[in-house]
This record gives C-alpha cells, structure tokens and sequence, in this order.
C-alpha cells in the first residue's frame, strides 16, 4: 500500500500562448514536471530532452489531421483527452476504416511505461512507439506516406516553421519526420495523472477525498484473495510501469480470457507476446494497462470484449471468463496459460460497491479537461 506523502508540487508552464502571439524564444528553457511528491520524474532520453516549446509542438502535431494519409485523423482520433487519452472504441479504427485487433491504450502516464504496446515487448521508447501508429500497415493506422511527403504542408506553414525553430534551437531549421516523432513523443510525456481524489487523499492528506467505501475497497485492492496489486500495484497501477531501468524483463499476463479449441487458445489476430516470441507459452499474455482513470476508458482488455467494470470483476472472481457459445466459446478458468494470481474469489454485494469506488476514485477529472493537453486548434 503507498504511503502517503506531503505535496510537492513544481508548476509547469507551456510556451503556446506565447507561440501564438508570435513569440520566438532564443533558447528552449528546461521543462518543469508538475508532480506530487509520490512522483519522481520520468526517465528522458539523452538524445530527446524535454523543452516547453517541444511540448507546445508536440501538442499542435498530435491534433492535427495533417498526420494522416488522407487528412481524416490524428494522434488524438485514438486517443481523447476526455477518456483519459484513449478512444472509448472496442478495438481501434484507422484512417483507411480497417479495424484494429485491439484497443487504443491510454496515454495517461505513459512516460512511465517500460513496454508501450499490448504485447511486444522490444517497443520501449515513445520515439519508437510512434512510427507504428503513423506507417504500419498491419493494420493502417494514420497510414502516412513512407517517402514523407506528408512533412511539405507542415513545412509551409509558417507557423510550424517559428515552432520548429524554438522547440529546436541552436540546429539547423528544418521540418524532419524524426523531429516530428521526438515532438509528439515529449508531448506525450508530459501527459501526467496524478490529481485524483486518490491521489489528493494520499499524497495531500486529505481524509475527505475519497468515500469510506473506496477506503474500503483500496484495502481489499491490495489484500488476499483479490490481489488485483499483484498486476496493477505501485504509483501507476501496473506492473509495466515504473521509474528506472527494469530489474528484470516486464511481465505479460494471460487472464483467462479465452480458451478457445484449437492449436490456440486465444484468437488467431490475439495471440499475445506468442506473436513476437513464439513460444507456446505466451499465447495470451499481454502488458497490465494502467488502471488510473479505469472509470473512464471503457471498454476493456485488450480487445475490448469486456464492456464494463462489473463485468471486469465477474471475470476475475470467476479465475476466468466463460463464453458458452459462439466462435469464441470456452472456459477461460481452464486456459493452459492462465497466470497463477488468477485464481477467482467470492464477490460480496458490498465487496463489489467498494471496489468499484475504489477504481472511481482514482479519475483525475482536472487532467480530462486540461487546457495543457487540449486541441489547440478548436477554438
């Protein structure tokens, strides 16, 4: 259980406003991380330091249609700031209309995540991250152009052009897809939840944030037999997310989603890390997602098959889900692969309210509607 801390808190300042009326800095001023004490900033890389004019950049790349290969989506299409930065969708639509085979994950804290996709565990970095979404093909996403020729409406832009220069200072200026890719990349760094009445319950000691019952619910959160903090413990609610070097590889789990008959207990577009390791052992394993903001970013798993958060609990006091007909019938209790924790448990009634206040509790309703991460050009 976390202990909670005195605020600290450090105040954050973007340079758009400042952007917009013209203002061009000479350099790119060191950027300040807005976190409570239980916070240490995340890790940056070396070849990528933030900056408030990358951030303000990145903001203005990752809401405009420009990013997609006919105009119709960005960044944000999959990823809404009022969903906590994810899409509400069961499984991802990309510009082309080609349904994805999983879910648009939240951006909330991402700067923090070891692994950023739902099974492969080599894509680490958001600079890396960020190329899938814009050039794959399996599935097309926003199904960008590979010979960039989408980069000469930006480099027209005057606009673009003055915030290129400031977020890029002392470089040659120019409008590159890497420093597009390094741009959004801060941006999404700087998409940092921590103000829930969790957190203000925890971090600022206040005993009227959160509900008795979610009081309640937080300890049974992290006491036997829901043991739900064995996958979604620590600050982040995950056990994919942390600061520092991992200590050991980041664990993908197979909950008793499916278990299909067949060569595969899981669907053939899901198979989890299996499709990167090819080990028969990993089909169905994928990364525990943050759960901050779970109240907002239904549906859920990976496919999003599981439509709400009494249905979430039914499964996993269950040991695992049972489908009694159609294509994907199967008692996922019995999968193979199922990880050891779950094991199911009785659901009490007042059990199930707790647990639920518990995860409403840790919604941040002022990150849904910050002005820092909204789409600069509505107006």
């Amino acid at each position: 259980m976390i202990v909670r801390r005195t605020s600290l808190v450090v105040t954050v300042a973007l340079l758009a406003a400042a952007l917009a009326n013209g203002a061009r800095p000479l350099a790119a001023p060191e950027y300040g991380w807005t976190l409570p004490a239980g916070f240490s900033p995340p890790d940056v890389p070396a070849d990528n330091p933030m900056s408030e004019a990358k951030v303000a950049l990145g903001r203005h790349l990752f809401y405009d249609g420009r990013l997609s290969g006919n105009g119709t989506q960005s960044c944000a299409t999959c990823h809404d700031q009022a969903r906590a930065f994810a899409d509400g969708r069961p499984r991802g639509v990309g510009s082309t209309g080609q349904e994805h085979p999983r879910g648009s994950m939240s951006l909330v804290n991402v700067a923090y995540a070891r692994v950023l996709t739902w099974a492969n565990p080599s894509v680490t970095r958001l600079e890396d991250q960020a190329l899938v979404p814009m050039f794959g093909e399996h599935p097309v996403e926003l199904g960008l152009d590979p010979a960039d020729r989408w980069l000469e409406p930006l480099r027209a832009d005057e606009r673009y052009r003055e915030m290129f220069a400031a977020a890029f200072p002392g470089e040659p200026a120019s409008i590159t897809r890497d420093r597009v890719v390094k741009s959004i990349a801060a941006f999404e760094r700087a998409i940092v939840s921590a103000r829930s009445p969790y957190d203000r319950y925890h971090f600022d000691r206040d005993e009227s944030a959160i509900s008795e019952s979610a009081k309640r619910g937080e300890i049974l959160f992290h006491s036997r037999p829901f043991s739900c903090f064995t996958c979604h413990g620590g600050v982040h609610f995950s056990d994919a997310m942390g600061r520092g070097p991992a200590r050991e590889p980041t664990t993908f789990h197979n909950t008793g989603l499916y278990n299909l008959a067949g060569a595969f207990s899981y669907p053939p577009e899901n198979l989890g890390t299996y499709e990167i390791t090819k080990r028969p052992g990993d089909v169905g394993r994928f990364k525990a997602p943050t759960l901050r903001n779970i109240a907002v970013t239904a549906p859920y798993m990976h496919d999003g098959s599981v439509a709400t958060l009494d249905e979430v609990l039914d499964h996993y006091a269950a040991g695992g889900r049972t489908i009694s007909n159609g294509p994907s019938r199967g008692i996922g209790h019995d999968n193979p692969n199922k990880a050891e924790a779950v094991r199911g448990f009785v659901l009490t009634a007042e059990a199930r309210r707790d647990l639920i206040a518990f995860l409403q509790s840790l919604t941040d309703q002022a990150l849904l509607a910050d002005p820092r991460f909204s789409d600069p050009f509505r107006r």
